[in-house]
């Protein structure tokens, strides 16, 4: 079985890894993005699954629009029973729709959270339970018809991190069996009307105030590590506990401070603050930024 394999981040290269490590598999070409600048620095910094793909001298394009004519001419010519697309970052073309069955591993229920943050928005809205679908593709976003999903549950104190992983390793299960078995699956077209969608994430949706504990942990939860959570001061709340979710009390509000974190007052509920980390300092214990902030039971920290 050839496959043609599109794909970017972590949750990619692992399921490459996958389809490389099977059998009765051949990857004979990996699309990905153009390398990048990274950090201060700017170091161009090649996508994780270009590395794994030279290691197994795996033809690798890196096309800056997979619309181009050239770019499609050239695809069209690697012969491939199947093309497996995993948080790739570009639409494909119809043409390369129409090449070969596409099958997209999207970390989400289907046709909830459509688009570039299902795994964050699982957390944001504290779900209990996340998936995989792997389904067809077509023209639209996260649009195709289901092929299959899996699911599993998400612990209700689960950071994006974790549950990452967790979907990382049902993805590659779910790749197998759908290629394994995919005359065996019945398509199933997507309720547009039950439809959701999630944006790209950016450093801006960081930023909390203590309004509701529940919101501020949930944000926590998504946003860790990229691109955490801070106070309009700048200040990142580094590491935080949800204490409890209904109490009603002054924004920001010292409550109680003991010797490892302090209880901090929203107007909902409270949290546990652990550790912080002002603008261009390191990240410090909550009890070494209050005392030299000189903060005590009843200031609020900003």
């Amino acid at each position: 079985m050839k496959i043609i394999f599109m794909g970017t981040p972590h949750y990619a290269e692992e399921i490459l890894k996958t389809l490389i490590d099977a059998e009765n598999i051949d990857v004979v070409a990996v699309y990905t993005q153009p390398d990048k600048a990274v950090g201060r620095k700017r170091v161009m910094t090649s996508p994780l699954v270009k590395g794994i793909a030279d290691t197994q001298k795996i033809a690798v394009y890196q096309p800056n629009r997979l619309r181009d004519e050239e770019v499609v001419k050239k695809l069209l010519e690697i012969e491939c029973n199947y093309i497996v697309v995993a948080a790739y970052g570009q639409i494909l073309p119809q043409s390369i729709l129409d090449h070969a069955p596409c099958i997209n591993l999207h970390a989400s229920i289907l046709p909830q959270y459509r688009g570039a943050s299902p795994i964050q928005q699982t957390l944001l809205n504290d779900d209990k339970k996340t998936g995989v679908t792997a389904m067809l593709m077509e023209a639209g976003l996260d649009t195709g018809d289901i092929l299959k999903i899996s699911t599993l549950e998400v612990p209700h104190n689960e950071m994006q991190g974790n549950l990452f992983l967790r979907l990382t390793e049902v993805a590659c299960e779910l790749t197998l069996d759908i290629l394994e078995n995919f005359k065996s699956y019945t398509a199933q077209a997507q309720d547009d009307a039950q439809a959701s969608h999630c944006k790209k994430i950016t450093k801006a949706d960081g930023e909390v105030s203590f309004d509701d504990a529940t919101d501020i942990y949930n944000k926590y939860r998504a946003f860790t590590p990229w691109p955490g959570i801070y106070l309009q001061s700048g200040l990142k709340l580094k590491k935080i506990l949800l204490e409890e979710k209904e109490s009603i009390n002054e924004s920001g509000k010292i409550l109680k401070i003991e010797n490892d974190y302090i209880v901090v007052g929203c107007k909902k509920g409270s949290i546990q603050v652990h550790s912080v980390q002002a603008p261009s300092k390191k990240e410090v214990s909550i009890s070494s930024y209050i005392n030299g902030k000189r903060l005590s039971l009843d200031n609020i920290l900003s």
